[in-house]
């Protein structure tokens, strides 16, 4: 089996990958996620073109045959892409205009099998509805400082959990890496599920 490689920073994309057995090294791409040329593009073809662009970056670093798994994730708003806030203010602000709405959470990925040659690229979309909020449970929200660096300014998997009523599709994509999706990518590279995970060599990374 080739080394795995998560190319993303994202300590739940590992906690995913860790939990349906897949042991896979990190090594962050550091791409610019907010460069200029992003801006023009629609939510799904940014999150497809950065999980491209954070693949192939990575695998520029790496020597050995590899399987590499890119993902970008946004949350999607009437038709606008919101990413992570970054600040207190812009976190507050999306919290009060995603109170009692609903959205979409779409996260490209790209897996590249360098022995082979092979890349496939792909998306998963999951519609989020939020619980009304009010201002003091916004606030203390915010004041966490979890918002702030994850897309669209929520996570599935952590303390605004309580604020989200329902998901319409895959959890594990909203928590940041599509598990279902991954398994079907790695199909059509002509792995089998049950070999990836008997792969250990990136387990101590």
């Amino acid at each position: 089996m080739p080394h795995i490689i998560l190319a993303s920073a994202s300590p739940s994309r590992k906690r995913l990958l860790e939990a349906a057995g897949i042991h896979a090294e990190v090594r962050v791409s550091n791409v610019d996620e907010e460069a200029p040329i992003y801006e023009a593009m629609t939510p799904k073809e940014m999150v497809i073109a950065l999980a491209i662009v954070k693949a192939h970056t990575v695998r520029e670093l790496v020597n050995q045959p590899s399987i590499i798994i890119a993902c970008d994730s946004t949350f999607e708003y009437e038709g606008v892409s919101l990413g992570k806030p970054l600040t207190p203010k812009v976190a507050t602000e999306r919290a009060k205009m995603l109170s009692g709405k609903s959205g979409w959470l779409h996260t490209g990925h790209c897996v590249i099998d360098t022995d082979r040659g092979i890349e496939i690229s792909d998306i998963a979309t999951t519609k989020v509805t939020f619980a009304t909020m009010n201002d003091a449970e916004i606030a203390d929200y915010v004041a966490s400082g979890e918002p702030l660096n994850v897309a669209g300014g929520f996570t599935l998997d952590g303390l605004s959990s309580a604020f989200i009523e329902s998901i319409e599709g895959d959890y594990t994509n909203v928590v940041g890496l599509s598990i279902p999706l991954l398994r079907k990518i790695t199909s059509q590279l002509g792995y089998s599920w049950p070999d990836l995970k008997k792969n250990l060599i990136g387990a101590s990374s």
